[in-house]
C-alpha cells in the first residue's frame, strides 16, 4: 500500500476511537438572561414544580408536580415569548436527571428558597441553547 492509503486508513481509525462532540445549536429562547454572578453558575433559588412538563425539545428538562429544581438563571422575556427559567432537577429519586440543565416555564414552578438575587443582566450565547 502507498503511504497515502496508511494515512487515510490511520485518520479513520482514529476517527472512531476518538469520536467528535456532535450537537446542534437551537433557536434563542431570549437575547438577556438575569443570573446572580458573571458567569451564571451560582444557585438563584430552589423553585418546587407545581405541575408536569413534558420538554418539546432537547433545550428544555422534563420536570414532575413536586419536583425540587435547583435554578440558575431566568431569561429576560421577550415580546410574543413565554418566560423561561434554566434549572436543574433535585432528589434522589431523579438521579439519572441531576445535573442536567435546561429550561422550564417559570409559570409551572413556585420559589421555595431564595439564595441569591438575580441581579446581573447577561447577553445569552448561542452555548445557552446548544444541544447535544
Amino acid at each position: 500500500m502507498t503511504r497515502r492509503a496508511y494515512l487515510v486508513i490511520l485518520l479513520l481509525c482514529l476517527g472512531l476511537m476518538c469520536p467528535l462532540v456532535t450537537g446542534i445549536f437551537m433557536d434563542k429562547l431570549a437575547s438577556k438572561k438575569l443570573c446572580a454572578d458573571d458567569n451564571c453558575v451560582y444557585t438563584i433559588s430552589l423553585a418546587k414544580a407545581e405541575e408536569d412538563y413534558n420538554a418539546p425539545d432537547c433545550r428544555f428538562i422534563n420536570i414532575k408536580k413536586g419536583q425540587l429544581i435547583y435554578v440558575y438563571s431566568k431569561l429576560v422575556k421577550e415580546k410574543d415569548s413565554g418566560e423561561f427559567w434554566a434549572g436543574s432537577v433535585y432528589g434522589e429519586q431523579y438521579e439519572d436527571h441531576m445535573g442536567t440543565v435546561g429550561y422550564f416555564p417559570s409559570s409551572l414552578v413556585s420559589e421555595q428558597h431564595v439564595y441569591q438575587e438575580a441581579n446581573k443582566t447577561l447577553p445569552t450565547t448561542d452555548i445557552d441553547f446548544f444541544c447535544e
